[in-house]
């Protein structure tokens, strides 16, 4: 929107069937849920979206359905429609949002077993729950929203075990209170959980999900905050620990990384205007920094200013101004989340040696570990080339953050010294389908 007032067309490239991401997902037009019940309080704000959207289709060219898996100087390459492109940049403005950040336990390869945001997923997109009776369990806000989208679907929550402690919360409110609208749609949500009876657990430990490989998930084991062993029957597992940004298509472009102590992950490195280390490259949203939808507003007319001003074309630097404030006071509230939702690394160190790593390739917590003694491994990428962790259909999005954990325990070293592992073409699998001829 900010580029085309300027009179730039852009090419915008969706892996989406539709536009809208993921907090604005559309449904299918054959669906008929009301935007208040796929959106709740924030329904105004998507159809808003989707118009605005919409109004743009003649001044934009939109690829939805395209998969961009790789970049390489200053051309990408995707696939659509089972045809290769290879598209020549002037400058490129990263959207890639972020993926659930998952801690594996015992049991968690079983089939029943779900992220919160493919939890999220087939609700909004296909209007179906991942199974009878749903037991969610992780930490952060999106536990809590998508229990209260279930429950709102008529879905059947059984539980929400959290991590956390609630202490935490009050410590981190100072910070919360950053943003007020925001903390209280969570409580929100929270008391509409209790009001509904939907059990609450905070402080807890997970130990394992019950079932077998062939018939699924029948539960889930864990330790309540005062150390009690509990289990719940259920079929259907949702489970996510905040989010981590999509970075491959940053890394692939030779975005500089940097170390955030806060949520013991690496992030593209960027300045607060959006750019990152690479000249004509910008990131926006999710894929930079884990702050929420409105945050990814305001980063992406953020970015589109910092490209018009370095492109030498009329750029409204008192709204540049305030979008900083904007970002600075959504910053704070992230910090805030991440102090009273944390993510519970020494869970990770404790996981029994059985218990599977890498989805993707099999790769148990005990195979890691020896690798790492019998090689000496001490560095990511070291320890994937000898175990095979990370090497997988995800391309270690679910295995790569406790991966590294592991690493520096066994190596008693911080974590930032396991690295990050570094991204490959292609970036996700695409199509043995695809015609060798290349479209520019």
């Amino acid at each position: 929107q900010t580029l085309v007032k300027t009179g730039i067309r852009p090419l915008v490239i969706d892996e989406n069937q539709r536009s809208g991401g993921q907090i604005y997902r559309r449904q299918p037009d054959n669906f008929q849920r009301s935007a208040v019940d796929l959106y709740g309080s924030d329904a105004g704000k998507a159809i808003s979206i989707h118009n605005t959207f919409d109004e743009l289709a003649d001044q934009i060219d939109y690829w939805p359905e395209s998969l961009v898996w790789n970049i390489r100087g200053n051309k990408i390459y995707l696939v659509r429609d089972n045809q290769q492109y290879s598209i020549e940049f002037s400058s490129l403005v990263i959207c890639s949002g972020a993926t659930d950040r998952l801690l594996p336990m015992p049991g968690w390869n079983y089939a029943g077993c779900y992220s919160l945001g493919g939890a999220q997923i087939a609700l909004k997109s296909q209007a179906c729950a991942i199974g009878n009776d749903v037991v969610l369990i992780g930490t952060g806000p999106l536990l809590y929203l998508i229990a209260a989208q279930y429950h709102k679907a008529g879905a059947q929550v059984a539980a929400v075990l959290d991590t956390s402690s609630f202490s935490k919360r009050i410590l981190a409110m100072p910070e919360l209170l950053a943003n007020p609208k925001a903390l209280y749609q969570g409580l929100l949500l929270t008391a509409s959980l209790i009001k509904a009876g939907v059990p609450l657990y905070t402080g807890i430990t997970p130990l394992e999900v019950n079932g077998t490989s062939e018939e699924g998930v029948d539960g889930i084991s864990f330790l309540d905050r005062r150390n009690r062993r509990r289990q719940i029957d259920c079929d259907a597992v949702g489970m996510g620990y905040h989010l981590r940004p999509e970075t491959q298509l940053a890394d692939l472009a030779h975005c500089a990384f940097e170390f955030d102590e806060l949520s013991r992950q690496w992030l593209v490195a960027t300045d607060d205007l959006g750019r990152s280390s690479v000249s004509g490259v910008y990131l926006a949203g999710d894929g930079a920094r884990v702050l929420g939808a409105e945050a990814a507003e305001a980063s992406g007319e953020l970015a589109a200013l910092t490209l018009l001003k370095d492109s030498g074309l009329p750029s409204d630097q008192l709204r540049t101004q305030l979008l900083r404030q904007t970002l600075a006071r959504l910053q704070r509230f992230a910090n805030g989340l991440s102090k009273a939702f944390p993510w519970p690394h020494q869970l990770v160190t404790d996981l029994p040696d059985d218990t599977v790593l890498c989805r993707c390739e099999a790769v148990t917590v005990g195979e890691l570990r020896n690798t790492i003694e019998t090689t000496g491994a001490s560095e990511t990428n070291r320890a994937k080339a000898f175990s095979r962790v990370g090497m997988g259909r995800c391309q270690g999005r679910f295995c790569a953050n406790a991966s590294t954990e592991i690493i520096a325990a066994k190596r008693n070293e911080p974590i930032h010294f396991a690295g990050r592992q570094r991204s490959q073409a292609p970036i996700k699998p695409i199509p043995l389908a695809i015609t060798n001829e290349e479209t520019s």
